[in-house]
């Protein structure tokens, strides 16, 4: 079977083309709605549900979009009709990733997630978002988690590039050098 990524980025990039054509503040409208109906496709028991062969591609659809509880813009109903249609629901999480990928890179933003082992001050962010400002041609868009498994430090992913100066990524270069 083909992998996830290589099914959605049709489906994705026909919704951000869409979402260009219907102006600039549709794909930030779309992404929500779209990013609720893939949490909702990843749930084993609506998974379970989903997979009954009684259930008509219509029916799935209500189902779905009535456990989004919010009305789906006409393109995302749309894009979610086909996918039902074509089988392609386990795909619907890389849709909605790729498409917030279109988006972003229209905007001349990405998403940056920074891991800590404690919690950070707006401060300590700002100042960290900063810094890594001068490493990226475009704009940071923070979310900041805190991981106690990182024992001390941070680590930074943005797209697919990840800085790692945490204490657990130092230890475990150490162990790897020790053991070899």
């Amino acid at each position: 079977m083909a992998e996830l990524s290589t099914i959605a980025r049709p489906y994705a990039e026909a919704l951000f083309e869409a979402a260009g054509a219907a102006g600039r503040e549709a794909a930030g409208q779309w992404l929500p709605s779209l990013e609720a109906l893939s949490a909702l496709a990843t749930q084993p028991a609506v998974a379970q549900g989903l997979s009954n062969p009684r259930l008509s591609d219509a029916q799935r659809f209500e189902l779905l979009a009535g456990l989004a509880g919010q009305a789906l813009p006409a393109p995302v109903a749309e894009l979610l009709k086909l996918v039902l249609k074509n089988e392609r629901l386990p795909a619907l999480g890389e849709v909605a990733a790729q498409f917030r990928q279109l988006k972003n890179r229209a905007e001349g933003v990405a998403d940056c997630l920074i891991e800590s082992a404690f919690p950070m001050s707006a401060g300590d962010t700002a100042g960290l978002v900063g810094a890594l400002s001068k490493k990226f041609p475009f704009q940071l868009k923070p979310e900041v988690r805190v991981n106690p498994q990182l024992i001390g430090g941070v680590r930074v992913t943005v797209g697919d590039r990840v800085l790692d100066s945490s204490v657990r990524a130092r230890l475990d270069a150490m162990q790897a050098r020790l053991t070899a």
